[in-house]
């Protein structure tokens, strides 16, 4: 929206006559949650309103993001998996299939088939295809949208005794309704209604977590793989620091702050000839922006190309990939709590920023040939936003505002550390947060920080209670995009599919708080549990009830779990479902020395048996070092994982008498083959 246009929108709020409109459930954001949110409340029988400051409808979904971040399908149920199998249902129709022939697409997808045929489900598309979709779904259902609606943020929600009563949008259209939905990327209307929220990453200590905050040591991808200088002058510090790098250390590490992951724009790309507009040059173009990135070039990194994911009809989803790419570090920090016409100038330089990336690839005769040779081939697909120069019209906010409620979706919770009473839907991508700043590490070269890319371990729950303020905050608003949740866990919540969900969910729980007359916080966790199964949502994984799983309510003793087990090192999570609680972690068989699990406890006085479980094969580590620590002393064993526990579970470590804090460590030093972290446990001996 153009400076003009806003200032028009102010004028008309105070001049304008209001109109009023009193449906059921007024949403608030035109994202893919809220067209879900709204489909589900007038499936319910519930009169709705879906408005917000969108011309299109689904937010990143139909805006460039056609390469599903889906993780495991499986959890991905109700209104999400009807969207997908529409999308399955267009692109069976031949005439889908414009620019290329179906049998050249191919079926690779992000770790499993884009066209299940099976299942009728397709994980891949095209961006005009998803909108289709989605105003499809609002035409059939006879949803009432207003679009180009802006809430009017500084006097335009009206809260009276803890709810809602009616929000106004700058051109002065009012609209009163019963419960509200925020299904906004920013949590404009949560904000605006005095929810409490944060911005930024939390400290480590603050929940208990391991990988919020500062993260130097783990930012290991989209990072300088060789030496890079970062001063205008290579060598002379003196001369100052390249444009997009931040003056100044990056902080403590684990410590919490004010910045944002990084936000790009998810392009569309094709390299068809009678499809392809050439790459548009920004009038303000300067060449300079982009000289670290030549000379990571010159250097040798040759990975510009990894992230141009085929979607249908010869076209990318072409995301950030590498140190220096799509992803505008550091430029964003400002958009969460920013003005419309703030947020509106981030965005353009984003927009300016990532053209001219494209233009100095393909054109600055300093890029290696080869390159630009190949950035050549492509350019903008013409059928593609064809009323924004063929540009998305949705910029990638990966995190914006956060509600802070009496429940916080955490690491923990992600894990399976802690427990998730009333789930509402699950995720299960990785835990990943896009980089955050660029600095000078004490080498003297150009480094990213923030960039974590953790698999929690399997899907996991998300809890009824963050999507829900605090009941003395707001008695009917739900939040299912900018939720209750830390930034790591958020990280992998952020995924479209888990948005299409939660926005589920919430109509689901305003429904039903309609029919009981209720605040939000009051509906009954059993029937709204019972109303989203029978609507097809996937509440608790199969592997959840399933055998394979050693329970911790099963296990006597003192038991620590390798959810809960402080971790260094590039552990990853096992596809194989056995072992205590939600399985176990692995080494990767690197035996270098890299990984290292800690389980600590806090032991009364006394006499234990100490014992390391495992899940045994025959391409374990027969080496693994174990150390139980307790006051000064250090008990070493080696252990044979080949080799079956004593009781299926557990290995015997040893009978010790121990109290106060104990910890034990496990480590992949000098190791035969795979170092498996499952649990420890203590058990008392009599």
């Amino acid at each position: 929206m153009s400076h003009a246009r806003l200032s028009s929108l102010l004028a008309a709020a105070t001049l304008a006559a209001c109109s009023v409109s009193r449906p059921d459930v007024v949403i608030y954001g035109c994202t893919s949650a809220g067209v879900m949110a709204a489909v589900q409340a007038q499936r319910m029988g519930r009169s709705v309103v879906l408005l917000g400051p969108d011309r299109h409808l689904g937010g990143l979904s139909s805006s460039g993001l056609g390469w599903t971040d889906s993780g495991d399908k499986a959890v991905i149920g109700g209104l999400a998996r009807e969207f997908y199998a529409r999308i399955f249902t267009r692109y069976a129709d031949d005439a889908a299939w414009q620019w290329q022939r179906r049998e050249d697409y191919g079926n690779r997808g992000q770790g499993t088939p884009a066209i299940d045929g099976d299942a009728r489900t397709m994980w891949i598309f095209e961006p005009h295809v998803a909108e289709a979709v989605f105003e499809a779904m609002v035409e059939e259902h006879r949803i009432p949208v207003h679009r180009e609606a802006w809430l009017d943020r500084a006097a335009g929600v009206e809260v009276i005794d803890g709810r809602i009563r009616s929000i106004t949008t700058l051109a002065g259209e009012r609209f009163t309704g019963d419960v509200f939905i925020d299904a906004t990327y920013e949590g404009d209307l949560m904000a605006a209604a005095g929810v409490s929220y944060t911005v930024g990453r939390e400290s480590n200590e603050t929940y208990g977590e391991t990988l919020n905050g500062v993260q130097t040591a783990r930012a290991r991808h989209h990072q300088f793989d060789r030496p890079v200088d970062p001063y205008v002058v290579p060598g002379d510090p003196s001369s100052g620091l390249l444009p997009r790098i931040h003056e100044g250390p990056p902080g403590e590490e684990g410590r919490g702050d004010h910045r944002v992951q990084a936000y790009c724009f998810r392009t569309c790309m094709t390299d068809h000839p009678d499809n392809k507009v050439p790459w548009p040059k920004p009038a303000d173009y300067d060449a300079q922006q982009y000289e670290l990135l030549l000379r990571h070039l010159l250097a040798g990194w040759a990975g510009t190309y990894r992230k141009f994911d085929p979607i249908p009809n010869r076209k990318t989803d072409t995301n950030n990939h590498g140190a220096f790419s799509f992803d505008n570090i550091g430029a964003n920090y400002g958009y969460p709590d920013g003005s419309y016409a703030e947020r509106q100038a981030i965005v353009a330089e984003h927009r300016a920023y990532q053209q001219g990336l494209l233009w100095f690839l393909a054109n600055d005769p300093r890029v290696p040939e080869a390159i630009q040779t190949q950035i050549r081939q492509w350019g903008l697909a013409a059928d593609e936003f064809v009323d924004n120069e063929h540009w998305p019209h949705q910029i990638y906010v990966r995190e914006a505002r956060r509600m802070v409620s009496d429940w916080v979706q955490t690491e923990r919770h992600l894990r399976g550390a802690l427990d998730t009473p009333r789930p509402i839907g699950m995720g299960s991508y990785n835990m990943d947060s896009h980089n955050v700043q660029r600095y000078v590490d004490a080498d003297g070269n150009a480094r990213n920080e923030g960039d974590i890319q953790i698999n929690p371990g399997g899907p996991y729950p998300v809890d009824f209670g963050a999507i829900l303020p605090k009941r003395a905050e707001c008695e009917n608003l739900l939040v299912p995009v900018c939720l209750s949740s830390s930034h790591i866990a958020y990280g992998s919540i952020r995924m479209e599919p888990v948005f299409m969900i939660l926005g589920q969910s919430a109509a689901t729980a305003a429904a039903l708080a309609l029919e009981r007359g209720c605040a939000v916080q009051d509906v009954d966790y059993d029937a709204l549990a019972a109303r989203l199964t029978a609507d097809g949502q996937v509440l608790r994984a199969a592997g959840d009830a399933g055998a394979a799983y050693v329970s911790l309510d099963e296990l006597a003793g003192v038991v620590v779990d390798d959810t809960a087990a402080e971790l260094t090192g590039p552990w990853r999570p096992s596809g194989v479902r056995r072992g205590v609680h939600r399985g176990y972690l692995h080494d990767g068989g690197r035996g270098d020395g890299a990984c290292r699990g800690t389980f600590r406890a806090e032991l009364a006085p006394g006499r234990y048996r100490v014992e390391l479980g495992y899940v045994e094969h025959a391409n374990r580590a027969a080496n693994v070092p174990v150390e139980v620590r307790c006051s000064d002393r250090v008990h070493r064993y080696t252990v044979n994982q080949r080799r079956r526990p004593n009781d299926g579970t557990f290995h015997v470590l040893g009978e010790l008498g121990l109290t106060g804090p104990v910890s034990v460590v496990v480590t992949n030093e000098g190791v035969d083959g795979y170092v498996i972290l499952d649990a420890v446990r203590f058990t008392p001996i009599r």
